[in-house]
Formats: structure tokens, sequence, C-alpha cells
């Protein structure tokens, strides 16, 4: 259900991104790119900003809830493998809830753990999101008559600065949980 309620949530985010660079292209038009294009652009681009973050916390909030369904899942494994020593062959993913144990049944085929996390709908929305609020950030030094290279400097900063500040924060839940969290079947070492 947690995938399910994510992945609409994430569909409604694109879909309302895709309607809003319509309006905003209709809108240009209409005006002639004007400042009331200018005042909308900002307006509608802070809007979908502040969605689309939401939207991030969600997906952050779903990432921990999924890793929870891993690790008890990997747990049931370990208590089958208890009860029946010799049915653990037959198991793709692992009977162990630490971190290593969560590592081998997210990548149970030998997967990169970067590449599951750059892969992610996650790191996909906040990049899209860091691209926003940099659109948004160029908008509004534009209009306050900074110089071209200021602008881009300015968008690019804040876009940057959003990506980051999202996979320090993302990274800082994941990691907290390692700190807390006490294996019941940790993995030999």
């Amino acid at each position: 259900m947690t995938q399910s309620e994510v992945l609409v949530r994430i569909t409604m985010f694109l879909t309302l991104v895709s309607a809003s660079v319509v309006s905003l292209a209709l809108i240009g038009q209409a005006t002639g790119f004007g400042p009331f294009f200018t005042v909308f652009a900002l307006v509608l681009l802070g809007i979908v900003v502040v969605i689309g973050s939401l939207t991030t916390i969600r997906l952050y909030n779903g990432a921990m809830e999924d890793l929870a369904h891993v690790l008890a899942m990997n747990r049931l494994r370990a208590a089958y493998v208890e009860l029946d020593p010799g049915i653990e062959k037959y198991f793709l993913n692992s009977t162990h809830d630490d971190e290593t144990g969560m590592g081998v049944t997210y990548n149970h085929l030998g997967g990169n753990d970067r590449s599951q996390v750059l892969g992610s709908s996650m790191i996909f929305i906040t990049a899209v999101n860091a691209a926003l609020l940099g659109v948004f950030v160029a908008i509004a030094t534009f209009a306050l008559g900074a110089p071209t290279w200021a602008i881009y400097v300015a968008a690019t900063l804040a876009a940057l600065a959003y990506l980051g500040v999202a996979v320090r924060h993302g990274y800082g839940r994941y990691s907290r949980v390692w700190t807390t969290f006490v294996p019941l079947s940790p993995t030999p070492s």
C-alpha cells in the first residue's frame, strides 16, 4: 500500500509540474512575458516547489517504511531458518536483520548500493525539485535586474543547495536507524 500511495503521489506531482509548464507557456504568450508573467511564474513555481518538497518528504517516509518491512522480512526468514536450517538454501534474500543483511535483500543478485539510491524515485523527485527551485531563483533574480551571470550563479547555487540539503537529510534519517536499531539476527563477522 505504501508503494502504491507513493507512486500516486509522484504521478500527481509530475502532472502538476507538467500542467504548470503548460500554464507558464500560455500565460507567457498571452502577456508577452511581461511583469504579470514574472509574478505568475514566481507564485506558481513557488507552489510547485512546496508541493514537490512535501512529496519528497513522503518519499523519505515511504523509504523508511520500506526499510522496516525489509528488516521485518529478514527477521521472518531468520525465524524460518531457526525452525528448519535446511530451508536457508532456498532463500534468495537475506536472513539477517542488520545493515549488511538489508543490503543483500535490496541487492540480492549482486547489484550496487549506489545504483539503488541514484536510481530511486526519491533522488529523481529531489532532482526535479532542485531544478524547479533553480528556475524559481533564476526568474526572481532576473526580476530584480541581476546581470545574466548572476542569474546563472544564483540558480545553480540554489539547485545544488536544495539537492545537498535533501540528500543530507535523507542520508541522516537512514544513518540514525543504525544507531538505535538492534538486530536480532546480525550478519556473522
